[in-house]
């Protein structure tokens, strides 16, 4: 089974990823910041990363990059509002694989994630 980490600031859209991903993969961290997302990815070495886009201390694009920089091969999503259409082309620019728009499509999540794979 893959396995994931998801970064999001707010507790509840990372429980909501985790319920609509977790009957196919196995997600084993969690974090509410990207300093946290790197140090888990270093710890974990996940399959993949959802990664938000918007969030304190480290935002998603820098956590990104971090991450990118010493992992090449990490399979990262973004995660974003609507209207940070910018800001989704800067994180595909910089090693992002796809993005999902919040408000999530359950089937939409899922679909990304599994095209990691594909």
């Amino acid at each position: 089974m893959k396995t994931g980490i998801i970064v999001d600031d707010a507790a509840f859209m990372r429980m909501r990823l985790k319920d609509i991903l977790d009957e196919e993969f196995r997600i084993v961290a969690q974090a509410e910041d990207g300093e946290k997302a790197l140090s888990l990815y270093r710890e974990y070495r996940p399959d993949f990363v959802t990664l938000d886009i918007t969030m304190p201390r480290t935002d998603g694009i820098e956590a990104l990059k971090k991450i990118m920089d010493s992992f090449p091969d990490a399979r990262v999503i973004i995660v974003s509002a609507v209207g940070q259409k910018q800001i989704v082309f800067q994180a595909l620019a910089n090693g992002a694989k796809d993005f999902v728009v919040k408000p999530f499509d359950p089937s939409r999540v899922v679909q990304a994630v599994r095209r990691l794979f594909a």
